[in-house]
């Protein structure tokens, strides 16, 4: 039997079950009442089952479970500064705050999807259409992680807003000139982390400036990345080439600490983006979009060009997945000119020898 309007209908046929389906408040109610029952029967039923429900959520009997938006981050964030990296708590703390700022003092039940479309457009309207992306996931990760804690009854009102589609930006690595000039204006171990940066990949301020000499195996050729310090939180070895090498084992004569890139008191550097940006600047590379991530944009150009596949791509830099490194499948406009030029010696001779014969 079809559905009616009262949200009462019949499985089976005639002698079939039959149930009650309504929503209220955004959430769906499917009740079992009975089988081999009229509908008359079935509709009393279906009242008394109804008002159960609504007297529940009015808080007459069963109250459903929710919490302050505050409360709830702060119980999200704890949970964040457990299980994740301190560099992930610092940017989930940053969402947090321009979160709270639209819902500070509202129930996570009463955060409709319109409320969160508001948000978004207030972030777009602040030139923070990136930062508003980020914000929707982690709300959306609250909710739900609230309801799997059971602080929250309730539908994710998150998963009903789209995100906001963002510009692909072309992908910054380095030409050889330009990495010429870079080194020329470093000195000391900024010298020597730009060269690592470059021929092995390694994230900068999470895995390299982390990087100790026990994970640095010159014999073997190795240098191995801790799954503490990956971001897909699994060990990882890269090979060493000669450049990498060569700038470790120089790094090596002038330190006798636990860390490779470490200040003179032993202890490893929290960031180089001050002597880094400062060396770009010398090398008039300010302002053209080159940052410490730039290197491991290079790593990975540079071996996409010199015809490694993807998959090894990904297993030396440590993505989760393939679709992670798809970015990196371009070349650099210098390269595909040399791969345009190649088609004009062999055929452009055939074509200009042919007419030469026909003369």
């Amino acid at each position: 039997m079809a559905r009616r309007g009262d949200g009462l209908y019949q499985r089976g046929g005639k002698g079939g079950t039959w149930w009650l389906d309504f929503r209220h408040d955004g959430q769906r109610h499917v009740v079992r009442l009975g089988k081999g029952i009229s509908r008359s029967a079935a509709g009393e039923l279906a009242a008394v089952k109804r008002a159960g429900i609504l007297k529940g959520e009015a808080g007459i009997g069963h109250k459903r479970k929710d919490i302050l938006f505050e409360k709830a981050a702060e119980e999200f964030l704890a949970w964040v500064k457990t299980n994740k990296k301190p560099r992930t708590l610092k940017d989930y703390h940053q969402c947090i705050d321009h979160l709270m700022e639209s819902f500070k003092g509202k129930h996570l039940g009463k955060i409709l999807a319109l409320d969160i479309e508001r948000h978004k457009r207030g972030r777009v309207d602040a030139c923070a259409k990136v930062r508003a992306n980020r914000e929707l996931s982690v709300l959306h990760n609250l909710l739900n992680r609230c309801r799997s804690w059971g602080l929250f009854e309730g539908e994710n009102a998150a998963t009903a807003v789209k995100k906001i589609k963002e510009p692909q930006r072309r992908l910054r690595f380095l030409e050889s000139d330009e990495e010429t000039r870079l080194l020329e204006q470093s000195i000391g171990c900024l010298q020597s982390l730009i060269t690592v940066g470059i021929n092995t990949g390694l994230r900068i301020r999470a895995e390299a400036l982390l990087l100790r000499w026990n994970d640095v195996d010159f014999q073997r050729g190795l240098v191995t990345v801790q799954a503490a310090y990956a971001k897909n939180g699994k060990t990882r070895s890269v090979p060493l080439n000669s450049r990498a090498k060569e700038a470790l084992k120089e790094l090596r004569k002038g330190t006798s600490g636990e860390y490779v890139f470490s200040q003179s008191n032993g202890r490893p550097y929290k960031s180089m983006e001050k002597p880094f940006t400062a060396a770009c600047k010398a090398a008039k590379l300010a302002g053209t979009g080159v940052t410490l991530h730039t290197l491991r944009h290079t790593f990975a150009s540079r071996l996409a060009m010199a015809g490694v596949d993807l998959k090894t791509i990904m297993e030396l830099g440590g993505w989760s997945d393939l679709s992670m490194v798809q970015r990196y499948a371009h070349l650099s406009p210098n390269h595909k000119r040399e791969a345009i030029e190649k088609i004009v010696p062999e055929f452009h001779n055939a074509i200009h020898n042919t007419a030469l014969s026909a003369v």
